[in-house]
């Protein structure tokens, strides 16, 4: 008998089948189409091409380097230099520019806070926040109160000499600490404390004693008005807006205390590009003020997506 005589073939599709069989199911002999066999075969050779141009075959000390000698490492540091290219060119021409050039210019305004939000990330968010938001004792830089001022020049000078510091050039003020060093009774801190703590919502009661009190003690700093005094970091006390919380209780141990937190000073710790770069990106987080002698100074330019100050 031949070969061919022990072929079965399919009586319904004319094919020869393989001898399989499932419950009756008998499996038909089927080859390849010829192009998926090619593609088959390509990706073979391909593979192959692979494997002796890329690293691709474990070793001992690794994988094999291959032809190329390509590695995502190389690919990196390939990326990070073409970066630093491209980040040179900016930092020359930000490093000439002064601030009011730097806040109408759309380039270097975005090169400028995307930096400034990084650095803000790993210098600034552990006390203010991520979003700037702040916390008790550490100022909101997303609303427009600003104890030092809020100019993009203010903002430098105190990120670069900050408050209470011990730099020799660094902001200085000091809350008294009326009841501890006995400049005050406790009666009239309390009456004191009662009239602070009502001026957002009721304004000054010219005739009340919390008044005189306050006029005698307080005004030289804050102002007569309460309205505070920048030279001086004393804060507007009017507008409902409390660095360490506006209930009595809050209100009370500061007068009787004092206050004197402490803004770090960043210059020697991070270059001048940098601390330049977070002035503009604090005063684009929404409170920004514009600068004398400028048309806008750039306030009303706000990156596009604003952290909360």
């Amino acid at each position: 008998m031949s070969e061919n005589d022990k072929k079965e073939i399919d009586q319904v599709s004319g094919i020869e089948t393989t001898g399989h069989e499932w419950d009756g199911l008998k499996e038909l002999n089927n080859p390849l189409p010829r192009w998926w066999l090619w593609v088959f075969y390509v990706t073979i050779v391909w593979s192959i091409g692979y494997w002796v141009v890329f690293p691709a075959w474990p070793v001992p000390s690794g994988a094999t380097k291959g032809t190329a000698e390509w590695t995502q490492f190389s690919r990196l540091e390939k990326s990070q230099q073409d970066i630093a290219v491209l980040q040179a060119g900016y930092i020359e021409n930000f490093k000439a520019a002064p601030f009011d050039r730097i806040m109408n210019d759309e380039q270097l305004y975005a090169f400028a806070t995307a930096g400034g939000a990084a650095a803000f990330k790993d210098n600034c968010a552990t006390c203010h926040g991520t979003g700037g938001a702040g916390g008790r004792g550490y100022p909101n830089l997303n609303d427009d109160d600003w104890i030092w001022g809020g100019t993009i020049e203010d903002i430098h000078q105190t990120l670069e000499f900050g408050a209470r510091s011990g730099h020799p050039e660094t902001r200085v003020s000091a809350m008294p600490a009326f009841g501890k060093d006995g400049l005050m009774s406790r009666e009239d801190i309390a009456t004191v404390v009662d009239y602070v703590a009502n001026l957002p919502r009721q304004g000054h009661d010219l005739s009340s004693k919390g008044y005189d009190l306050f006029q005698k003690n307080c005004a030289s700093c804050h102002g007569t008005e309460a309205k505070g005094n920048r030279e001086f970091g004393a804060p507007n006390l009017t507008d409902g807006i409390w660095l360490y919380g506006g209930s009595k209780d809050t209100i009370y141990k500061t007068v009787y205390n004092g206050r004197s937190g402490v803004m770090p000073y960043w210059s020697g710790r991070l270059d001048d590009n940098t601390i330049r770069q977070l002035a503009v990106y604090v005063h684009s987080l929404g409170g920004g003020e514009k600068s004398e002698g400028t048309e806008n100074g750039g306030s009303q330019r706000k990156p596009e997506s604003p952290a909360a100050r």
